[in-house]
């Protein structure tokens, strides 16, 4: 049974509608101008629209071929995801859907470097911005998040390479031009989502302390993480010392110092990215 409140699906909803809006500006501003290909479904759709434009003279709406294409992600959604999750993220593809078919095109440049670059990062933005409040902009995004759930990696590398693919099919039917600038804007994207969203990112946390139970209190209250207690020694002043070994998902990881600093004003804390985990590491479900 899916809970709503109002407060927090009221700040969702608004959320999705500006991403829908600034995804539908950068489809029609940079990546139709410049005649990319962005990868995904989306990259997919507009391969289909100009196929068939280009060989058939037909004209195809992007919102009938986008949601048609989505389905198969959006059942995956539903599945093994989140039901309010994949119910988000099909406002989304909804939106975009048909914003891109409504709103108008403002051309800001016809520098296809540029709009490699500068459309890759919003497009990075507005993922991000939907994934911070529980939603996907559809299509690979979908399978990026499963993966991520099943194998607990992050895995939009993966699905860069998956992009990587149809923009070859996109170099083979249109020139490679353009299918090679595509892959820059792919390319931007993801190194986007890599420094905004970290939550299938680790972080593993060393923390001394002389309150090593409140510290472990404050990790296990903010993430739901246990630690690992262990004696040390102050080399310096020869006194004893605990060591709280924890590992947290990097989304979580600037909460997790906040309580650490109340619990224990005077702990050392040390961060270190954490490349890979073998074990079990509770991660926090999508609704």
């Amino acid at each position: 049974m899916m809970k709503f409140s109002i407060k927090e699906d009221g700040k969702r909803i608004i959320a999705i509608c500006l991403a829908a809006v600034l995804m539908a500006l950068n489809i029609k501003s940079f990546v139709r101008t410049g005649g990319l290909y962005p990868g995904g479904v989306t990259g997919v759709t507009l391969l289909i629209q100009r196929a068939a434009q280009l060989f058939f003279h037909i004209t195809i709406p992007y919102t009938a071929v986008n949601i048609l294409l989505n389905a198969c992600p959006v059942y995956i959604g539903f599945r093994f995801i989140g039901k309010k999750f994949t119910l988000y993220s099909c406002l989304m593809i909804v939106l975009t859907s048909v914003l891109t078919d409504l709103i108008p095109g403002y051309v800001i440049t016809y520098d296809t470097l540029l709009i490699a670059v500068f459309g890759g990062m919003i497009n990075g933005l507005v993922i991000s911005l939907c994934l911070s409040v529980n939603a996907t902009t559809g299509g690979t995004d979908f399978v990026a998040i499963y993966l991520s759930e099943k194998k607990g990696i992050d895995s939009w590398n993966i699905v860069l390479g998956i992009n990587v693919v149809i923009l070859g099919a996109a170099g083979l039917l249109f020139g490679w031009d353009k299918a090679l600038y595509s892959i820059i804007f792919q390319f931007a994207s993801t190194q986007v989502l890599h420094m905004l969203y970290k939550k299938y990112q680790r972080q593993t946390l060393f923390v001394v302390t002389n309150h090593a139970r409140a510290v472990y209190k404050a990790i296990s209250r903010t993430t739901n993480h246990g630690a690992t207690v262990m004696e040390g020694e102050g080399a310096y002043e020869h006194c004893e010392r605990k060591l709280v070994y924890s590992v947290v998902s990097g989304a979580e990881s600037k909460k997790v110092l906040k309580a650490v600093q109340e619990a224990d004003p005077d702990a050392f804390i040390n961060v270190i990215k954490t490349e890979q985990l073998s074990g079990k590491f509770y991660q926090r479900p999508n609704d």
